[in-house]
């Protein structure tokens, strides 16, 4: 499958990269971030990642990678599965610094370490974690395949990846209050709250212009992974995909 998609960006801007506007973003509504996230979810994201961490019970894995970690939500599920080390790494600098004091409020700054790391070059070597998470954030790499293929270097051998992400609701009516809701009640609230125009418009065309689903889960086959699947929630607003290393 080619690489050839349709490139989205935060703010469009022709002499900056993906990357380079998708930091600039995340650093813009960073100190809002959290709140907005449990408002426009209605909080059904907390769900979806306790659903998405259930996958690794089996696994009992003790070292970790949350990748574009943001505030660290996810690294803070992970911590169900009693871990040693927790390392989330985003390419947010004030994503991370709303994380870190989040780690140390919680009282979990010893387990989780919060990094500056970028998902296409990750600073780990070769199938040092036993798992990895991302959350709403592969649609934001700026090469997809490369992201995905760093992610599995780092993970060893039997080790797992799961995948959490936005998609798009196939079957009425959930389809069609999924399409009003990304496409207006979000980048409505969105952008008041936030105080930037663009970062909650860009949330429904990333989404958009995802490759979800099959298209997906063919991309992870491709490049390597093992037993993936695919899993929809809340009727088909964000899938759950797993994808395992090879022994």
């Amino acid at each position: 499958m080619s690489e050839e998609r349709k490139v989205v960006k935060p703010y469009n801007n022709e002499s900056s990269s993906k990357k380079e506007e998708v930091a600039e973003m995340f650093n813009n509504i960073s100190k809002r971030y959290d709140f907005l996230n449990h408002f426009l979810s209605l909080g059904i994201d907390k769900i979806w990642r306790k659903k998405a961490i259930k996958q690794l019970r089996d696994l009992q894995p003790k070292k970790i990678l949350d990748i574009a970690t943001g505030t660290g939500d996810f690294a803070v599920a992970a911590m169900k599965l009693k871990p040693t080390e927790v390392i989330g790494v985003d390419i947010s600098q004030g994503m991370l610094d709303v994380g870190i004091e989040k780690m140390k409020r919680k009282g979990l700054d010893h387990v989780i370490q919060m990094r500056i790391g970028d998902s296409e070059e990750l600073p780990f070597e070769d199938g040092y974690f036993d798992a990895l998470t991302v959350g709403f954030g592969v649609r934001n790499y700026e090469n997809l395949e490369k992201g995905l293929t760093d992610m599995l270097r780092v993970l060893r051998p039997g080790g797992k990846a799961i995948i959490l992400e936005f998609s798009k609701p196939k079957k009425f009516p959930m389809k069609h209050l999924f399409g009003f809701y990304s496409k207006r009640i979000i980048p409505f609230f969105g952008k008041r709250i936030s105080k930037d125009e663009r970062a909650y418009a860009y949330l429904p065309e990333s989404v958009e212009a995802f490759p979800e689903g099959k298209a997906f889960t063919d991309i992870l086959e491709k490049i390597g992974y093992s037993k993936v699947s695919a899993k929809t929630v809340s009727g088909g607003i964000a899938t759950i995909y797993a994808g395992t290393k090879k022994q």
